[in-house]
């Protein structure tokens, strides 16, 4: 026997307003600041690995501790601000795909209880077809049925 109604916990329509609000604000925060790259700027610029990850850490280490050493080509008031929005993005990365794979798997469970309840209703409407109830209930099974393979 199928599961129906694996979840009941619903959004009401405030929170799904509230929520969509909340997204439309960090949109437009994080798009005023940031770009896309074209395939080919992103092959030029590429990608840092986890040990220029560890190198960027070091540099940053010795300004903060060791800032005698730090060389004047560099303008570290940039450097610095580029750090903190590294940050602040892979923070953000990482919170949002958190977010989306809980999104995704309680979306499962709606599809999931959405095509149970749809079964049943396809099964009655059939079965009312089939009992002569009236010429609705057979369009409505013919309906139904072009979705699936005889």
């Amino acid at each position: 026997m199928a599961l129906f109604n694996l979840i009941t916990d619903h959004f009401t329509d405030i929170e799904i307003s509230n929520a969509a609000a909340a997204l439309q604000t960090f949109e437009t925060i994080i798009l005023s600041k940031c770009r896309n790259l074209t395939p080919e700027e992103s092959s030029q610029y590429g990608s840092i690995d986890e040990q220029m990850k560890l190198f960027i850490n070091k540099v940053l280490q010795y300004h903060n501790t060791q800032p005698a050493l730090d060389s004047p080509d560099v303008d570290w008031t940039e450097f610095m601000a580029d750090a903190k929005d590294r940050n602040f993005l892979e923070a953000s990365m990482m919170r949002l795909a958190g977010f989306t794979e809980v999104m995704k798997d309680t979306k499962i469970l709606h599809d999931h209880d959405n095509f149970q309840n749809g079964l049943l209703d396809k099964k009655y409407a059939k079965y009312k077809a089939d009992t002569g109830s009236g010429g609705l209930w057979e369009v409505k099974s013919n309906e139904y049925a072009q979705f699936f393979t005889p």
